[in-house]
């Protein structure tokens, strides 16, 4: 999915809100407590909508990646198609957002700088669909939500913001949950070609390591964008996703992935079918998450998306057979309660 803000919810993805904004829209999210029937019922409709969307694309993504297709068992390889078709259908999106409103297609910033946060967030959609072929979904879920102390990192080197104790705290607590998921059960992909080798799932551990770092530069750099140039979301996506289709079409192209993936998807139209499904449903997940802390507020959506993850970690191990051991549970239980705790704690310190 499209990169995150940091401004809109520090671990929410998806997001990419503009940080003035954000107070306004934390102050207009508290509305809803005192509205009536009718907001509630917005509520629903907006935490359904985010549910549905994300979990759905993140089975699919499982799904797209791990098992095999046709009577032959052949598997689909190539993660850097998935990312060109998501992006391609997500800055077609922002175009027709932008027309309808009738603002510019103009960059709002130096090409540069879009380029740059194009790079790293490729690289972090690659190495979050690749991983799938190594490590398992839930490792995958849970290292995701890991991307607190990245996001902390990146934002005192390149916005020098500084971070409370707490803040701290909670990093390293879900630092350490993570750590117990990884060190206490089976984290190995469900691919029986990789299934029996240590190598490839410390490769896998590489790249969602290197998703962390490549996503922690993306949400920061959106947020520096932000507050150096005066853009509207619609924009930044357009011009950030139309550089993602370009570097991802060149990179297809010059490996020769292209035409073997064509004749891949051609031969398995369910395959194609669930790569279309991924990129709508990724859309239709970031119109939610827009409207959902518009409406109520990033605390209200950041607790959203960490149950959002819990479910889909919970449905991926009944649905793609991921046995957890129980000090895996113990780390999963670790990890989501300090993304409750700092979200919580976050909006007691507004008041």
């Amino acid at each position: 999915m499209f990169g995150t803000s940091q401004a809109a919810s520090k671990d929410a993805e998806g997001s990419t809100e503009d940080p003035e904004d954000a107070e306004r829209n934390e102050t207009n999210g508290t509305r809803w407590e005192s509205s009536g029937w009718a907001t509630h019922g917005k509520l629903a409709w907006c935490v359904s909508g985010v549910f549905l969307s994300l979990t759905t694309y993140g089975l699919l993504q499982e799904r797209i990646m791990t098992l095999p297709y046709g009577k032959q068992h052949d598997m689909f390889t190539s993660s850097l198609f998935v990312v060109l078709c998501n992006r391609a259908f997500s800055a077609a999106t922002a175009m027709v957002a932008l027309w309808s409103k009738g603002e510019g297609l103009t960059a709002s910033a130096p090409l540069k700088h879009y380029a740059s946060i194009s790079v790293s967030n490729v690289v972090s959609t690659y190495c979050q669909y690749e991983a799938l072929k190594y490590v398992s979904f839930p490792l995958q879920t849970i290292f995701k939500s890991a991307k607190m102390a990245p996001v902390m990192i990146w934002s005192t080197l390149l916005l020098h913001r500084h971070y409370t104790l707490q803040e701290y705290a909670s990093a390293g607590t879900v630092t350490l949950g993570c750590a117990v998921f990884l060190l206490t059960g089976n984290v190995k992909s469900v691919i029986k070609e990789v299934h029996a080798t240590d190598g490839g799932m410390f490769y896998g551990l590489g790249l969602l390591v290197l998703f962390l770092v490549a996503d922690g530069y993306t949400s920061t750099y959106q947020e520096r964008l932000f507050k150096r140039y005066r853009m509207s979301i619609h924009n930044q996506i357009l011009h950030i996703t139309t550089f993602s289709s370009a570097i991802s079409l060149l990179v297809l192209a010059v490996t020769d992935q292209l035409t073997e993936t064509a004749k891949f998807v051609f031969q398995h139209p369910s395959c194609m079918l669930g790569i279309i499904t991924i990129s709508i449903t990724a859309t239709i997940g970031q119109m939610f998450i827009s409207y959902t802390i518009q409406n109520f507020g990033s605390l209200l959506f950041a607790t959203v998306m960490t149950t959002r993850q819990c479910v889909s970690l919970f449905l991926s191990c009944i649905f793609f057979s991921h046995p957890l051991s129980g000090w895996q549970w113990v780390g999963a239980i670790c990890v989501f309660s300090a993304l409750y705790f700092q979200s919580f704690t976050r909006n007691a310190s507004k008041r």
